[in-house]
């Protein structure tokens, strides 16, 4: 089973479109506010490279981006590729 965090706040419609393409999918993920929690707002913004904007998605441990990148990762075939690797 792949390992999915995504980086959100409570607020954000693209994390609640991000949250539901991967529900869609069959998935699970580990959700990480950082509106509740100044230090992951850092660790985020460590792991991302610096993107400020939620979400932030991560697929073992690798970083996926924002919601378009996980949109244009499903579309391109990636986002296939990148779950079949933690099996």
């Amino acid at each position: 089973m792949p390992r999915i965090e995504i980086f959100s706040t409570a607020t954000c419609p693209y994390c609640t479109a991000a949250k539901n393409l991967l529900k869609a999918k069959g998935l699970s993920w580990e959700e990480v506010r950082i509106d509740t929690d100044p230090a992951q707002r850092e660790r985020m913004l460590e792991r991302s490279g610096g993107r400020r904007t939620v979400p932030q998605i991560f697929i073992n441990d690798q970083h996926v981006g924002g919601y378009d990148d996980l949109v244009a990762a499903d579309r391109s075939g990636k986002l296939k590729t990148l779950l079949e690797s933690a099996t």
